[in-house]
């Protein structure tokens, strides 16, 4: 009995965020998103957990994709579309300089599409701190 009215509490409780489900999520909740997988990518290649950075990058691009049919056109892949590809042959090839290399070249991308949208005011830089502090990042073996 408990376990039903708990389970009817909680469905009662998400109703709202199941009927906005319906609605495609805005640019904006797609960015927090994004900001969240760039910061983890950043951390996954430096500890050189590539499965995770490859897992992030992949989820980085969905939501690119997502924008992009939100936008039309192709402003997000003129902007970033070269630096994933490299992104990707870094973490392919476990080079972490190459990945450095590659993030520093999607974060630049990334500041160019805000300015390129007029949203010159959202700047992205290398994460400086890993807000998630129940992940352990390292790789497992």
């Amino acid at each position: 009995m408990k376990l039903v009215v708990a389970g009817l509490i909680a469905g009662a409780a998400l109703a709202p965020f199941n009927a906005r489900a319906q609605e495609p999520p805005k640019i904006g909740e797609i960015m927090a998103f994004q900001q969240m997988r760039h910061i983890k990518l950043w951390f996954a290649g430096r500890a050189r957990n590539w499965p995770l950075a490859d897992y992030e990058l992949d989820e980085l691009k969905e939501g690119f994709d997502d924008v992009n049919r939100q936008l039309g056109g192709d402003t997000v892949e003129k902007a970033v579309g070269a630096q994933i590809a490299a992104l990707e042959k870094a973490i392919e090839g476990k080079d972490r300089a190459a990945f450095t290399n590659a993030f520093d070249s999607l974060t630049a991308g990334c500041n160019s599409c805000h300015r390129a949208l007029d949203h010159a005011f959202i700047v992205i830089q290398r994460p400086t701190s890993l807000p998630y502090s129940d992940q352990f990042l390292a790789p497992q073996k």
